[in-house]
């Protein structure tokens, strides 16, 4: 779980009181602050953490976090001495602005208990160093990010980014919508095994390939169906086919009118999808992960329907390409080709008890057949 620290240093004052009840009521985990006695009023349910260059006073608490500035190897060293020495919760701040002050944050983000990184030039390339540099430290990186966009890249730089984000917000707002942004949003999904009832031929139709910016993992798919209370794992084109290469980035999910399952339990129809659309990669196991789309690939082409039914009686039905090349997931993650797709023959997939309204969960009455 990623984590924020809320910087008050620029908060306008009208603002600053509502910044706070924000980030306390959203649990963050750190506020910033130059002024010692503002910090010395905020619940120890909040990491207080004084910014480079301000006073500690004699009545400090005792949990203060202190950030140094640390420009040159001499003021590091200064910080390792005091954290060998006992100070368990030394924090460096570093401001990137070349190759000398990169190492400097590498060395500290090994070294040190926490360290902030700044950088001057907008490439995340110094980013991507000083994680990998700080991947096997216990300690906790947190790199300052201009806004809740670029928070967003900061958190997914080599797919792991910092532990965590220092933001200065312009309102309470921005508190919330940069604590749900670093909420995981993709949790695992309860996967069934549903049984096949019956296979048809149906004839020409348009059918969609969802290209995405994403390698898929040999046991990864997508779950579609034509009805929004079930799903098939339709698998991914990461596994070999005679007579074209691999496509681990695609999947040939249905025909145009189905459901894909997406990220918060919503459901969209693979005509919707375009370029830049968030979907749901989703493992045999039920883990997910938010993947985007690169496009979409709209053809017509002969059509396959299935029809599955899952061990409580809910019929599951998915319209597909009807060649032997188009796959989906069985229990274990067995790769079955859907043209050979017999009766009694089983399949991994999603049952929702949710009914749906423009891809969005109602308890509503709706029958689908």
């Amino acid at each position: 779980m990623k984590f924020a620290w809320i910087d008050l240093r620029t908060v306008p004052a009208e603002h600053r009181e509502a910044v706070v009840d924000a980030a306390i009521h959203a649990r963050v985990d750190g506020i910033v602050d130059s002024d010692p006695e503002r910090l010395a009023l905020l619940p120890n349910t909040v990491k207080r953490v004084l910014a480079p260059g301000g006073r500690v006073g004699e009545d400090a608490p005792e949990d203060l976090i202190v950030l140094r500035e640390v420009v040159d190897v001499d003021s590091l060293g200064v910080l390792e001495n005091l954290h060998r020495g006992g100070e368990k919760d030394t924090a460096a701040w570093v401001n990137v602005v070349d190759d000398p002050t990169l190492k400097l944050a590498c060395d500290a983000a090994r070294e040190l208990p926490f360290t902030v990184v700044e950088f001057k030039d907008p490439t995340k390339i110094p980013l991507e160093i000083v994680i990998a540099a700080a991947d096997a430290s216990p300690g906790q990186l947190i790199c300052q990010a201009a806004d809740i966009e670029e928070a967003q890249i900061i958190v997914d730089v080599l797919e792991k980014g910092s532990e965590g984000v220092l933001v200065a917000p312009r309102s309470a707002n921005d508190v919330f919508a940069l604590v749900e942004m670093l909420r995981v949003k993709t949790p695992d999904l309860q996967l069934q095994t549903l049984t096949v009832e019956s296979i048809e031929h149906l004839g020409l139709g348009d059918r969609v390939c969802i290209d995405t910016c994403t390698h898929f993992e040999k046991d990864e798919g997508m779950l579609v169906g034509s009805y929004a209370h079930g799903f098939v794992l339709c698998v991914s084109e990461t596994h070999p086919l005679p007579y074209m290469p691999t496509r681990p980035f695609r999947i040939n999910a249905g025909a145009l009118h189905s459901y894909v399952f997406g990220a918060d339990n919503r459901t969209n129809y693979l005509s919707e999808l375009k370029a830049g659309s968030p979907v749901l990669a989703v493992g045999a196991d039920g883990r997910t992960r938010r993947i985007v789309v690169g496009r979409i690939k709209l053809e017509s082409r002969p059509l396959l329907g299935i029809k599955a039914v899952s061990p409580e009686g809910v019929e599951v039905s998915l319209i597909v390409q009807d060649d032997w090349h188009v796959r989906v997931l069985g229990p274990g993650a067995a790769v079955l080709n859907v043209t050979e797709l017999k009766k009694g023959d089983q399949l991994l997939g999603h049952v929702a008890t949710d009914k749906r309204h423009v891809g969005w969960p109602v308890g509503e009455f709706c029958v689908e057949k």
